[in-house]
């Protein structure tokens, strides 16, 4: 039920259970899990996307939990180390882009916010829809979506149940990249394209002082910053950016 391909330095990690509206259960869980190991051993591997496949119906990234199983066995939509979807509490070091064609609702909303960057169609929704059947969104998205977009747009979302639509979200600030229908793979592998054409090693490391330092005092960030920059000198990426823009070429990465 999930599709791992490797194209370049890009890994294109697809939710194949469009009969189900790409919808979690257990082994969508522990097949997003074991690609994001896939992604993290793989020295060739700079870049994740994570999307969804089409459905008869049309287009769908995901429609959040199988409620079918939910109902019986609500443990199984998560795994040990990554939390619901094998993503949402996954501690990893490279990025992850969401393609996001079609709604991405609920537990969908909330794996999209455990991605780095997002890339939307027009045809996109987001929304934490849980209050309109008395649950709580419990895999994040009640303190991640307010870190994404406006405290008050969360709240309305959260309160009401109600999406909001791809232009919404791109308008606030949650989708990096607003396209058409059927072209968020595309303009992700775009994006990812930019990010590989930047060395892997400094990718990661400024992910993560990101991730750590933001809504925390300067001085985390001076000192996390100052880390990340010593690191990088005994690197051999960092001799090899030096030598190109010396000699006015692109750089060829190693990662190492």
């Amino acid at each position: 039920m999930i599709d791992y391909e490797l194209i370049g330095h890009v890994a294109v990690i697809t939710i194949n259970r469009p009969e189900a509206r790409n919808a979690v259960n257990g082994v969508v869980a522990n097949g997003i899990e074991a690609a994001i190991d896939q992604l993290e051993a793989d020295d060739e591997a700079w870049v994740g996307i994570l999307t969804g496949a089409r459905s008869e119906k049309g287009y769908i990234f995901c429609a959040g939990a199988d409620l079918k199983e939910i109902s019986v066995n609500p443990g199984a939509l998560a795994t040990a180390r990554g939390g619901f979807g094998g993503i949402t509490q996954r501690e990893r070091t490279k990025p992850i882009i969401a393609a996001v064609d079609g709604p991405a609702l609920a537990g969908g909303t909330e794996i999209v916010l455990s991605c780095d960057l997002v890339v939307a169609s027009r045809t996109a929704t987001f929304g934490v829809p849980e209050v309109k059947r008395n649950l709580v969104a419990g895999a994040g998205g009640l303190f991640r979506l307010p870190r994404k977009i406006p405290r008050n747009i969360a709240m309305e979302c959260a309160l009401t149940g109600d999406p909001i639509s791809a232009e919404r979200a791109h308008h606030f600030g949650l989708v990096n990249d607003l396209c058409e229908e059927g072209e968020a793979l595309e303009r992700a592998q775009a994006l990812a394209a930019r990010v590989t054409a930047a060395a892997p090693l400094a990718v990661r490391e400024s992910r993560a002082i990101i991730l750590a330092a933001t809504d925390q005092p300067d001085e985390v960030g001076w000192k996390l910053s100052g880390e990340g920059m010593m690191k990088m000198f005994g690197t051999e990426d960092f001799n090899e950016g030096i030598t190109a823009f010396i000699e006015k070429r692109a750089p060829e990465w190693k990662g190492r």
